[in-house]
């Protein structure tokens, strides 16, 4: 192999496995400019839950049985509404129902909300001892929203349960099953003032401070110069409502999420999939002076000291290390893809990992 002075060296002591690995690089973005609807939204703009407890019939002997006795005391109060309440026996008169179970049902309501008469799908799981929903279809179940301190039922859910996946079979899905009662609104306006959030990306003083000079210095011309706009963390951005703009706030939304900064310079990241072997890089992560062995391999990011036992895989002579270097080497000499993935952990850990490590 033809040798270069380099930044990056690995020791090869015993025959590597080959397997494949899937990567990424990403580089940074530098200049231009990217819009506050891209990098935040406006609290109170978000998903929600409405839930509830209900019960699948029909199923073919795979229910909760006799022995779970919430499904029974639940089927016995659906008995009791549709006017055919149990006997004296009570709950004993259920004792061979082996078709029924009882399951959570759950529905998202977009972050625009929903109004009257939208359908929605609807998740159900089972909560007894079920062994399967297959054929199953979820009766009439109230909805309520996530105030649990004034619950308030918003929509009901009914329809054939169809399985997400054979393995899990007492999970499953009512396409459109859910039908909203009531209008869901997500109220975004809170004394006069609203409040963006930046993305999880873009969570930074940094770049709540611009956000909030953008606003001020393009729109605080609408109140005379007052500033509109206050960082309060890193996540969140306070703007206050002109009074001209109250009985109009959408308009003056729809002016703030249009203005534009300067992109902004995130954090890089190493994102590892484990599952799928995959690493995406972003930006030009750099990693420091450290000395890693792991099974079969060695690797000296140190400045070269002339040895001959390392193999110099970095032809570009940085003074710095590059993590794309290294997983270009690696993947050259078909070291096996979780090798990698540990040796980039073991950088991380040593602190020599320049970059924010996310393992998925």
């Amino acid at each position: 192999m033809k040798r270069f002075a380099a930044t990056i060296r690995i020791a090869i002591l015993g025959p590597a496995m080959v397997l494949g690995m899937n990567w990424a690089w990403s580089p940074a973005a530098v200049g231009g400019e990217t819009r506050l609807k891209d990098i935040c939204r406006l609290k109170g703009q978000e998903e929600n839950t409405l839930q509830g407890l209900g019960v699948v019939v029909g199923l073919k002997g795979t229910g909760d049985g006799a022995n779970f006795l919430p499904t029974l005391r639940s089927l016995a109060k659906v008995m009791t509404v549709l006017g055919e309440p149990t006997g004296k026996s009570g709950l004993t008169d259920l004792k061979d129902t082996k078709n029924v179970a009882l399951v959570a049902v759950t529905a998202t309501v977009p972050p625009g909300g929903a109004r009257q008469g939208d359908k929605l799908d609807c998740v159900v799981s089972s909560i007894g001892s079920a062994k399967s929903l297959a054929g199953g279809r979820l009766f009439l179940t109230a909805l309520v929203g996530p105030d649990r301190q004034n619950p308030r039922v918003f929509a009901f859910a009914e329809g054939a349960v169809s399985l997400d996946s054979p393995t899990t079979p007492t999970s499953g899905r009512v396409f459109q099953g859910c039908r909203l009662e009531e209008d869901f609104f997500n109220v975004f306006i809170k004394d006069h003032k609203i409040t963006l959030v930046l993305d999880r990306h873009h969570a930074d003083f940094q770049v709540a401070q611009d956000v909030a000079e953008a606003i001020n210095s393009q729109l605080s011309f609408q109140t005379a110069g007052i500033p509109l706009a206050k960082a309060l963390n890193q996540v969140n951005v306070e703007v206050l409502l002109p009074p001209q703009y109250r009985n109009d706030p959408v308009l003056f939304v729809s002016q703030v999420l249009a203005l534009s900064i300067i992109e902004p310079q995130i954090v890089n990241r190493v994102v590892i999939n484990e599952r799928s072997g995959s690493i995406v890089i972003s930006g030009d992560v750099e990693i420091g002076a450290v000395a890693v062995t792991h099974k079969n391999i060695v690797v000296d990011t140190a400045q070269p000291t002339g040895g001959k036992s390392f193999i110099p895989v970095d032809p570009a002579g940085r003074s710095t290390a590059k993590l794309k270097s290294l997983v270009e080497a690696l993947n050259a000499l078909n070291v096996p893809t979780e090798d990698v993935i540990s040796i980039i952990k073991g950088i991380d850990r040593n602190g020599k990992l320049h970059a924010q490590l996310v393992i998925e």
